[in-house]
């Protein structure tokens, strides 16, 4: 017991350079904690085995429409259409298939994820940082995954909504630890390194492009780094080799890219200088806490690839969050901060500069102690609400499960409560037809219809338009494509992202005439049924 006071008091001098015995009980001891916090986010995230939502709730259709799909047998980028990664997709029909609820879905995809990620956490982290750095960092990052919130927004907004920003965030900022060496005297593992980091570019490529890239970016630059290259080329490696392999078990790349090509074409550019600025702004502090700690590093160290580390670490973040729905949170500071952090305690310092780096520490808790703790009181209110099955039916039978629940003003709750009675209204119309509907296709923002009743998916459509993001005027997909498998067009008359659904209802209006005809007209939806 004394030993192991004393190795607990030793670890908290960030300055000391640990015995090998101590060192190894230490990794040890943070890799078994990272997981158990991980399995516990998970199981909190999971065990209701419900999903509460305060906004959002079309995004979530998106990806429980997915889900139903692949439950069906069909595959993304093959069967249907997304600028998204097909993990976008698998995570919530794993979820689905496990435990054979749509409303369970979403929250055992993502703690699933969560407790892989706690295990590739635990390998990272707990072989390059020493505890007091790395436990604070595993857990902000993990939170970021298993918190069901768009980060940067209200703690009771709670939501599913674009959830693969979270686990790119994520995700990058585990991959940035690598950015260290391993821990003085600890074994090299070059095969567990070259895993760990092929499986976080893998899931960021299969989940959101964006995220992807910047980590492939990242393992170039980890060539420059003669102590570590073995390990990178192994990765490349590993990347390229089941890159090609998943793509002859998919089949869908060449599609992927097209739909990215698509999206990319509509909102792809470069926003105006003013855009960046407001970033900035809305950042300020963050961005400050980063800018001393990096000013420190560099004036202390005087690297070149400490400085193109973090310029890395700074303008990623920034690029990122621009093409995201999320203007506070550049999530890959907290990362690039506590790396900063270690290169400090690890660095041979003057006395006076050693006194200096004491304070890295307090610097790094400005950026990652905030998020973490709104990101587990949100976690919790979403546990709580799940728990005490607070809120109104989302009104389709199979969403049974999933409850809107007040959490803030009754803007946006009222708005979603009236997109709940436009699915009653069209619930009415579908089921009012003969012969019934199959293959529904919805011109709106997502389709509520095909996962909500049970109903045969067309193909070829989309799970997912929304007008500027990733259709405009100028940039669509031909409506021989999307509506060639639909024997079902929904138009709605109060869509739930108006300009998606006047949009759609332009650019599509001949083709409609020309192929289908009217069945039903009622308060909220103008049904329209293939011509024989």
């Amino acid at each position: 017991m004394a030993r192991e006071v004393w190795d607990i008091a030793d670890s908290l001098n960030p300055f000391h350079s640990p015995s090998r015995p101590v060192l190894f009980r230490r990794v040890a001891s943070s890799r078994g904690v990272i997981g158990i916090a991980g399995l516990a986010l998970g199981i909190l995230l999971a065990a209701p085995g419900r999903t509460v939502t305060s906004k959002y709730l079309n995004d979530l259709l998106i990806f429980l429409d997915g889900a139903h799909r692949i439950a069906l047998g069909q595959v993304p980028n093959v069967d249907f259409h997304t600028s998204l990664g097909p993990l976008s997709f698998y995570i919530p029909a794993l979820g689905y298939a496990l435990s054979g609820s749509l409303s369970a879905a979403m929250p055992l995809g993502m703690a699933l994820l969560t407790v892989l990620l706690a295990v590739v956490a635990g390998e990272i982290i707990g072989s390059r940082m020493r505890w007091v750095l790395g436990l604070p960092l595993a857990l902000f990052l993990l939170l970021i995954v298993a918190t069901p919130a768009n980060p940067g927004e209200a703690i009771s907004e709670l939501s599913f909504a674009m959830f693969y920003n979270r686990i790119g965030w994520s995700a990058l900022g585990l991959l940035f630890v690598l950015y260290l060496p391993r821990l003085p005297d600890a074994p090299r593992r070059d095969t567990r390194d070259a895993g760990a980091a092929a499986l976080l570019i893998l899931l960021m490529l299969l989940t959101k492009v964006t995220y992807g890239l910047v980590g492939f970016a990242f393992l170039l630059f980890m060539l420059t780094d003669r102590m570590q290259r073995r390990w990178v080329v192994q990765a490349l490696g590993m990347v390229l080799g089941i890159g090609l392999l998943v793509e002859l078990l998919w089949r869908g790349g060449s599609t992927y890219v097209a739909d990215l090509g698509l999206a990319s074409a509509v909102s792809g550019s470069l926003p105006p200088p003013g855009r960046f600025l407001d970033l900035l702004s809305r950042n300020l502090s963050d961005l400050i806490a980063f800018m001393i700690l990096s000013a420190v590093l560099l004036v202390f160290q005087r690297s070149l690839r400490d400085f193109l580390f973090l310029g890395l670490c700074l303008t990623s973040g920034v690029l990122i969050i621009e093409q995201n729905f999320q203007i506070v949170g550049i999530l890959t500071l907290g990362a690039g901060a506590a790396v900063v952090c270690e290169r400090l305690m690890r660095a041979a310092l003057s006395p006076k500069r050693r006194r200096i780096a004491a304070l890295a520490p307090t610097l790094l808790t400005v950026l990652i102690l905030p998020a973490s703790a709104g990101n587990i009181a949100n976690l919790g209110l979403h546990a709580g609400l799940a728990l005490a099955d607070n809120g109104e039916q989302v009104p389709l039978p199979r969403y049974e499960g999933i409850k809107l629940v007040r959490t803030f003003g009754p803007g946006a709750f009222n708005r979603f409560l009236r997109y709940g009675d436009t699915m009653v209204d069209g619930r009415v119309a579908l089921e009012a037809l003969s012969p019934l509907a199959q293959k529904v296709a919805v011109m709106d923002f997502a389709n509520p219809f095909t996962a909500g009743l049970g109903l045969q998916p067309p193909k070829g459509d989309y799970p997912w338009y929304h007008w500027g993001r990733t259709i405009d005027g100028a940039h669509f997909p031909p409506a021989e494509e999307i509506f060639a498998d639909a024997d079902i067009v929904m138009q709605p008359k109060l869509p739930i992202e108006r300009f998606t659904g006047r949009g759609m209802a332009d650019l599509y209006a001949p083709y409609l005439t020309a192929h289908f005809r009217v069945v039903a007209d009622t308060r909220d939806w103008i049904v329209y049924r293939r011509q024989q």
